[in-house]
């Protein structure tokens, strides 16, 4: 039986090159408002970044450049990710991202936001025929310049070489600074740079007071 033997978090921060677009679900959407909102925590109306769309988007790149792009298609990315077809557990986890304290407080004092920390960016649909615009929309963007607190952990377990570990999730994150993050990319939203210490990780367990 495999045995759990450390537990090892990075943290970092995402900062948006290019505006990004995470959307929310339009159910609540009013006569005026956007068309495409962003996701938003629920506490305090602030923007966030979902751990679950890093972690998708990482594992998706990787699965790309490895030539599996069907999920579960690679054994090396299963032991990192999780498989659940072969019930397979995560070894990773990506918290959810939320603004820095510097960036949010910005955002909130903002005179160029459209929203509560957001911005609006106003796309049209080009007749490719007669080169008219039509099919106006609004879309919801949080701005160039705001900064996420980033944070995954490893849990490393007996049978694991660390080092395969941390460098495949480090080979995702390059992929994703030379992608984009949300929706939109290819319009040229989503642009990010993420910034991660690698060389200091923090060991959340085993910790000395445990087995002192």
């Amino acid at each position: 039986m495999a045995i759990l033997e450390k537990k090892i978090a990075f943290k970092g921060i995402l900062k948006i090159l290019t505006g990004i677009h995470i959307g929310d679900s339009k159910d609540q959407v009013q006569i005026g408002g956007v068309d495409a909102p962003v996701v938003r925590r629920k506490d305090n109306n602030q923007p966030y970044i979902p751990g679950s769309s890093i972690k998708g988007k990482i594992r998706c790149l990787l699965e790309q450049v490895i030539g599996k792009a069907e999920l579960g298609g690679n054994p090396h990315i299963n032991n990192l990710f999780g498989f659940a077809k072969d019930e397979k557990p995560s070894k990773l986890i990506v918290r959810d991202a939320y603004l820095t304290a510097v960036s949010a407080d910005k955002l909130e004092k903002s005179n160029f936001t459209d929203y509560p920390y957001t911005e609006v960016k106003f796309e049209n649909t080009i007749d490719r025929i007669n080169g008219s615009a039509g099919n106006p929309r609004k879309i919801e963007r949080v701005p160039v310049g705001t900064e996420f607190a980033l944070e995954f952990i490893i849990n490393k377990w007996d049978n694991d070489h660390e080092e395969e570990l941390i460098s495949m999730l480090k080979e995702g994150i390059t992929l994703l600074e030379s992608d984009y993050l949300g929706g939109s990319g290819s319009r040229g939203y989503g642009q990010v740079e993420i910034e991660i210490d690698f060389t200091k990780p923090i060991i959340l367990y085993p910790k000395s007071s445990i087995h002192a």
